[in-house]
C-alpha cells in the first residue's frame, strides 16, 4: 500500500508539471495574440466565410440575378458592409444636407446623389444611357456642364470619340471609360462629331438601340462663324472666311466640303439618324435658349431623361462679359463655375452680304429641319 502511495504522488505531481507547462504556454500565445490586437493587425485578418455571404447576399441586382459583373449596388447594401462606419464611409449629414466622404486610401472616387461619394470599389460601369451627339460649337459642352450638376448624372468628362474614331478598339475599351455609376444614375458622354459621322448611327444602335441621344443646334450661320472664329485661334494664317465657305467669289457657290459649312445642314444628318433610331429617342435642344433660358432648356432635358427637375434656375447667373450664362458658385467653392476662356471668343467681322448669301443657303435645309423634327428653331 505504501508503495501505491507514493505511485499516486508521484503520478499527481506530474500532472500538475503538465498543467503549468499548459497554462505558461497558454498565456504566451493570449499575450502575443493581444499585442497584435492592439497594433492593428487583427483587423487585416480574413472575416468568417459565413459573414461574408451574409453581406453578398443582401446585394440586389438590377436584373434580379447573382451575376456579379452586371450587378448595381445601392445606398442601403453599402451601409451594411462590414466596417463601412469605421472607415467612415456613411458619417453623419453636415448641416448643408450633404454628406461627405473620409477616406485613408488615395483612390478615385464616385459621386453620388447629395455629393456623397463612395469609393470606386463600388458600382459599376455601363454603356451611356445617353449620349451628346452634336452639334459642334452648338453649347454642347455647356449642356453636360450643366447636366453635371445633376447628383444622378455620372458623365466622362473628355469626348471619348469611339464611334467616330476609335471604334476598332472594342465596346470592352468604350465602357472602361465610363465612371461607376450606383443604382437609380445614369451614365453620359459627348462627342459633338458623331453627329455628322455617317457610321455613327449604326455603331450606337449596334451598341443599344434604346440609347437616347441629344443634339444640340444653333442657328448654322452663327455656327459657322464660331466653328471658324475657333479654327483661326489655332491657326492665325487660315485663309477669309468668305474665301472658304464659297467655291469661288464669282459664282456664289458655297463650299459645302467645307466642315463648317457641312455641319450645319442638320437636316441631312438627321435622316441618317433615323434610320437607325425613332424620333422619340431624339431630343434637339436649342442652342440659343440655351443661352436665354437655361433652366427651361435644361428642364426639357431632364425630363427626356428621366430625371427628377434637380437644375433649375437657382443653379444659374448671366455672365455679361462672357455673354453666356454660368453656374452660381456651389458649396464651399471659392468662385462660379464658367466655362474656359476658349468660349465666347469675340468673332471676327465677316461681310454682311457674305452672311445673307450662308443665310439664303441654309434656308430650305432649315425648314426640312423642323418639319422633320416638328420645331421651329426661329432661325430664319
Amino acid at each position: 500500500m505504501g508503495c501505491s502511495i507514493w505511485t499516486s504522488r508521484f503520478n499527481f505531481g506530474h500532472l500538475k508539471a503538465q498543467s503549468k507547462v499548459s497554462v505558461f504556454f497558454t498565456m504566451i500565445i493570449f499575450f502575443t495574440y493581444l499585442f497584435y490586437c492592439l497594433t492593428g493587425y487583427c483587423d487585416s485578418l480574413p472575416r468568417p466565410l459565413y459573414e461574408h455571404q451574409s453581406v453578398r447576399n443582401k446585394l440586389r441586382f438590377e436584373d434580379g440575378s447573382k451575376n456579379q459583373r452586371g450587378a448595381r449596388w445601392n445606398v442601403s447594401t453599402l451601409r451594411e458592409l462590414p466596417g463601412s462606419n469605421q472607415l467612415g464611409i456613411f458619417p453623419q449629414d453636415t448641416r448643408n444636407g450633404q454628406r461627405e466622404i473620409s477616406s485613408d486610401r488615395n483612390r478615385q472616387q464616385v459621386e453620388v446623389a447629395g455629393n456623397l461619394s463612395v469609393s470606386n470599389n463600388f458600382g459599376t460601369k455601363e454603356f451611356p444611357q445617353a449620349i451628346i451627339i452634336g452639334v459642334k460649337k452648338g453649347g454642347t459642352r455647356a449642356l453636360l456642364e450643366f447636366l453635371r450638376v445633376h447628383p444622378d448624372v455620372r458623365a466622362v468628362g473628355a469626348e471619348p470619340h469611339f464611334f467616330d474614331r476609335f471604334y476598332d478598339k472594342g465596346l470592352e475599351w468604350y465602357r472602361n471609360l465610363m465612371p461607376r455609376t450606383l443604382e437609380g444614375q445614369i451614365t453620359m458622354e459627348k462627342t459633338p462629331s458623331y453627329f455628322v459621322t455617317r457610321e455613327a448611327p449604326r455603331r450606337v444602335f449596334t451598341m443599344s438601340r434604346h440609347t437616347k441621344l441629344i443634339v444640340v443646334v444653333r442657328d448654322p450661320v452663327t455656327r459657322a462663324v464660331s466653328d471658324y472664329t475657333q479654327t483661326l485661334s489655332k491657326n492665325p494664317g487660315l485663309p477669309s472666311f468668305q474665301n472658304l465657305a464659297f467655291k469661288n467669289t464669282t459664282s456664289g457657290l458655297i463650299d459645302t466640303s467645307w466642315s463648317a459649312v457641312r455641319i450645319g445642314i442638320y437636316a441631312k444628318h438627321l435622316e441618317n439618324w433615323l434610320r437607325y433610331f425613332p424620333l422619340s429617342r431624339l431630343l434637339f435642344v436649342s442652342g440659343e435658349r440655351l443661352v436665354t433660358d437655361p433652366a427651361g432648356e435644361m428642364g426639357r432635358v431632364q425630363d427626356f431623361l428621366g430625371l427628377k427637375r434637380v437644375v433649375t434656375n437657382k443653379h444659374f447667373y448671366f455672365n455679361q462679359t462672357k455673354g453666356f450664362p454660368c453656374l452660381k458658385k456651389p458649396e464651399g467653392s471659392s468662385r462660379p463655375r464658367c466655362l474656359g476662356k476658349s468660349k465666347g471668343r469675340p468673332h471676327p467681322h465677316i461681310p454682311q452680304d457674305v452672311l445673307l448669301r450662308l443665310r439664303e443657303f441654309y434656308r430650305p435645309f432649315n425648314l426640312k429641319f423642323y418639319q422633320m423634327t416638328g420645331q421651329d428653331f426661329g432661325w430664319d
